[in-house]
């Protein structure tokens, strides 16, 4: 019974965190301030608290504004659903993964910066430059609780370094045309959060992931060849693989190839 009253209460923080990720994801984007009560993106009405429970408050409301009836997104209940699962995932197992809670808090705050970078970058090919700064400072305080020596920190921030190389190279050769300087950012903070031979297996991912979801969008003919397709997600896709599996994919890379 307590266990069930933890998950729930680990969930209901997560969904209300959810709730103000769905906030950063759409006012950040549009250069908006953050401050202030909850408004409708359609008339301005401010929007009763009674109308802010995370996930419930939309099929109460059937997925309309309370005040001028417009339909909203889906993805307001889906962040909100998505995150408190999340912080369900790694606060609840970390422990079993050899995480302590301080750590897993940590990832919980990594991952939710993700989401951000995710849907922003997915619906407004946009990534903010404080998202970018928020999971800095996530990853750096994750290596600090590790105990990490100088010389370790050194080696992240080359790592750093080392994997945002080919995002810049792309960047700066196709002129911003198929990547942006976001990517490279996001790119330099993978590698010093993974180290460099898990950042480049997470850029090796998302390329895979991203050519499959753009050979895809294109033989159902959503997109054309020359049509720009966000690649922040997948460089987030990448990088949660590797955050989880990381340890397990090298090794079993070690043991296929001897190294």
């Amino acid at each position: 019974m307590e266990k069930i009253f933890f998950e729930c209460f680990i969930f209901v923080i997560g969904a209300s965190i959810g709730s103000f990720l769905n906030v950063l994801i759409d006012r950040l984007s549009k250069e908006e301030s953050i401050n202030g009560r909850s408004h409708c993106d359609f008339c301005g009405k401010k929007i009763a608290w009674h109308d802010l429970f995370p996930i419930i408050s939309f099929f109460i409301l059937g997925g309309k504004t309370r005040c001028c009836h417009k339909k909203l997104s889906f993805q307001y209940p889906v962040i909100e659903f998505v995150t408190g699962l999340v912080f369900i995932i790694v606060i609840k197992d970390g422990p079993y993964l050899g995480q302590s809670l301080i750590r897993s808090v940590l990832i919980s705050g990594i991952m939710a910066c993700f989401i951000v970078i995710f849907i922003s970058d997915l619906k407004y090919h946009l990534i903010s430059d404080y998202i970018l700064l928020a999971v800095f400072i996530f990853s750096i305080i994750f290596h600090l609780s590790n105990n990490e020596t100088m010389k370790q920190f050194n080696n992240f921030f080359l790592s750093g370094l080392i994997v945002s190389l080919p995002i810049f190279l792309i960047y700066f050769i196709s002129k911003e045309r198929a990547m942006g300087l976001g990517d490279v950012y996001l790119a330099a903070i993978m590698g010093f959060l993974l180290g460099w031979k898990a950042g480049f297996l997470a850029l090796y991912i998302a390329f895979v992931t991203g050519a499959i979801f753009g050979l895809i969008i294109i033989l159902f003919k959503h997109k054309k060849l020359k049509s720009k397709i966000a690649f922040g997600p997948f460089l987030v896709i990448g990088t949660v693989v590797m955050l989880f599996w990381g340890e397990k994919i090298l090794e079993g890379i070690r043991r296929i190839y001897g190294f």
